[in-house]
């Protein structure tokens, strides 16, 4: 039985806030493990949109200006539904 793919819930060039603490999950080598790379509230754009196969859930690639990371619906807010500007 195939699965269609879970729809993504943002779309592309959507600004967005990060909803909690990021670290480095190991996917940025040169930064150490567990870093703190954007803290929450950290303003940011969308530029690409993909999907984790394994979890069939919407990934989203998230321009904070130092660095893009790959991010969950939970992990972002669109800026305006949070309260911020």
């Amino acid at each position: 039985m195939l699965i269609e793919p879970r729809q993504p819930k943002y779309p592309w060039g959507l600004e967005v806030r990060a909803a909690v603490d990021l670290y480095n999950d190991g996917s940025l080598p040169d930064i150490d493990e567990d870093q703190l790379l954007i803290a929450a509230g950290g303003p940011g754009e969308i530029v690409q949109i993909g999907h984790h196969a394994e979890a069939n859930l919407p990934l989203y690639m998230v321009d904070f200006g130092l660095c893009v990371l790959g991010c969950l619906e939970e992990e972002i807010v669109p800026v305006g539904e949070d309260g911020a500007r």
